[in-house]
């Protein structure tokens, strides 16, 4: 994980899946189980670590580490 961050944000986003997935892994785990998060709070979180949120916030959805209806959000695993 520690080849990704500089300074605690990505240097990019990984283009290889297995690298990709375990940096949503890391990024999933900003939030908690259980409750729901509107999109704005996602993309607050995510622009810590990297300005291009739409890109995280739809890939962690598709990597099934978000689970999204409508506009609100809550981690699913």
């Amino acid at each position: 994980m520690h080849d990704f961050l500089e300074d605690g944000r990505l240097k990019a986003i990984p283009r290889q899946r297995k690298k990709r997935e375990v940096v949503l892994r890391h990024l999933a785990g900003k939030f908690e189980p259980g409750p729901s998060y509107t999109e704005k709070a996602v993309n607050e979180v995510l622009h810590r670590y990297h300005e291009d949120v739409a890109t995280l916030r739809r890939e962690m959805v598709g990597y099934g580490l978000l689970a999204r209806l409508g506009s609100e959000y809550w981690r699913a695993q």
